[in-house]
């Protein structure tokens, strides 16, 4: 339920604290001075505090412990307890950010529900830093095609372990998506998802931004890592990462503690971490832009993330899961898609894959209809002509008719144009596209093709009806 650490000077009280709280299901640390406590705050960060007032042989009082843990750890609920307690002490004690105080000899069930109540307002409070920070997105591995579900597969198999994962694929493919998933069904979940966003990070501000500051202005500021405690740490795009930052993010993973900016107190951490990256990191390392052991340590379990080019029969379901998000987050209408759209979806290039779906959707639904289903006539058309690694790109049309409409409209508009590129000739023509000439006349007449000087810079049209 929670781990509370008890700071009492006086042993029987705190052990009677204790033995009550373990019959309630939570577990308990001792501390009887105020190193003691200091030293198992290091250790692990509670998830509340018990504190005495008076601590007898101690270098600090209550107060100053108070002072303190909340400077460096604002997040944890401190209850404040006393035997020689006056209002005075009470008023300073709230001021200072404890949660309550209770004077000795206090009632069980009275410090059981303050108890409860700051664990449930802890609870919720750090459930609303995490929606702050984006932790409460939804790690839904959408689609039924054959990669998604060998990709679903390897990601179960590590969700229960606490091995390091390194996804790799194209820009917007869902790394962290997948990355998200894996912490959304480990025994993390309950913990925080931090992203580190290596490419968006001015590299003199890495290590800040990653391990916290000490300052006599600001004091404790925590960074990334530490805000990860007890959680997973995300890498995003991890060969972005500066090389000088990386023999320190390697000496973490080894020792799993780290220094702040401008302290000298080592911070101990507990967390996963989960890396990406689009590029060829054995190629950095050959050029020396990235940390072969540091490669080793991150790459335990290699993950590779598929394109949306290969899987391409979840397109239509991800469009509708996007309609219905944008509706939900941005208000946007929500619209059915119609079967030409869904067709046309299904053949477009998409090089950045389910990122730049959704960006197609969102801009549909905010320049097109209100109501009415989403049609072809929609969608951002390709340019004609373009190819990717030999394979033709087709038109919004063609892309939507059945086979024979198609092959009929893609032969008219092919010999249209070989036709116009030779200058109506059709001798010529005909040995381009390898076929007779009485042949291509038969084949222009079915069309509905006709030759001739026009008026228009054409040299042959198709007749209408």
């Amino acid at each position: 339920m929670g781990d509370i650490l008890i700071t009492d000077d006086e042993r029987d009280i705190r052990e009677l604290i204790s033995d009550i709280l373990k019959d309630e299901g939570y577990s308990t640390r001792l501390a009887g001075t105020s190193d003691q406590c200091m030293a198992e705050i290091a250790r692990e960060v509670p998830a509340l505090m018990i504190l005495d007032i008076w601590l007898k042989d101690s270098r600090m009082d209550g107060i100053d412990i108070l002072k303190q843990v909340k400077r460096e750890h604002p997040e944890i609920p401190i209850i404040i307890i006393s035997g020689h307690g006056n209002i005075e002490i009470a008023v300073a004690a709230i001021k200072q950010g404890a949660y309550d105080f209770i004077e000795k000899p206090f009632n069980i069930e009275q410090l059981l529900v303050v108890i409860r109540r700051a664990m449930e307002t802890s609870r919720l409070r750090r459930e609303n830093i995490a929606l702050k920070r984006g932790d409460s997105q939804k790690a839904e591995m959408l689609g039924e095609s054959a990669a998604l579900r060998q990709l679903r597969s390897q990601l179960d198999k590590v969700t229960k372990s606490n091995g390091r994962v390194m996804l790799t694929g194209e820009p917007g493919a869902g790394k962290e998506t997948a990355a998200r998933y894996i912490h959304a069904n480990s025994n993390r979940a309950g913990g925080p998802f931090v992203v580190v966003s290596s490419a968006s990070i001015a590299p003199e501000r890495f290590e800040e931004v990653l391990f916290g500051r000490e300052s006599a202005g600001k004091g404790v500021e925590k960074g990334l890592m530490e805000q990860a405690h007890g959680g997973v740490i995300y890498f995003d795009e991890v060969a972005d990462m500066p090389l000088g930052t990386q023999s320190k993010i390697l000496r973490v993973l080894v020792d799993q503690q780290f220094t702040r900016v401008g302290g000298g107190d080592k911070v101990q951490v507990d967390l996963r971490v989960i890396s990406s990256t689009n590029r060829d990191l054995q190629a950095a390392i050959a050029a020396g832009s990235f940390r072969q052991e540091l490669f080793h340590r991150l790459n335990v379990v290699p993950i590779a993330v598929p394109s949306l080019e290969e899987r391409r029969e979840d397109i239509p379901l991800l469009a509708e899961h996007f309609v219905q998000l944008l509706n939900r987050t941005q208000g946007l209408p929500l619209r059915r898609i119609g079967e030409d759209a869904r067709a046309l979806l299904q053949t477009m290039l998409w090089p950045g894959n389910v990122r730049q779906l959704r960006n197609v959707i969102e801009r549909v639904l905010i320049l097109g209809e209100p109501s009415g289903d989403i049609c072809a006539r929609e969608l951002p058309s390709p340019e004609e002509g373009a190819t990717e690694e030999g394979r033709v790109v087709l038109s919004g049309g063609l892309a939507t008719l059945p086979l024979r409409e198609a092959r009929e409209l893609f032969e008219k508009e092919y010999l249209l144009t070989q036709i116009n590129r030779f200058g109506g000739n059709i001798s010529r023509t005909a040995a381009f596209v390898g076929m007779e000439r009485s042949a291509l006349h038969r084949k222009l007449k079915s069309l509905g093709v006709v030759t001739g000087l026009k008026t228009t810079p054409r040299l042959v049209y198709a007749e209408e009806g």
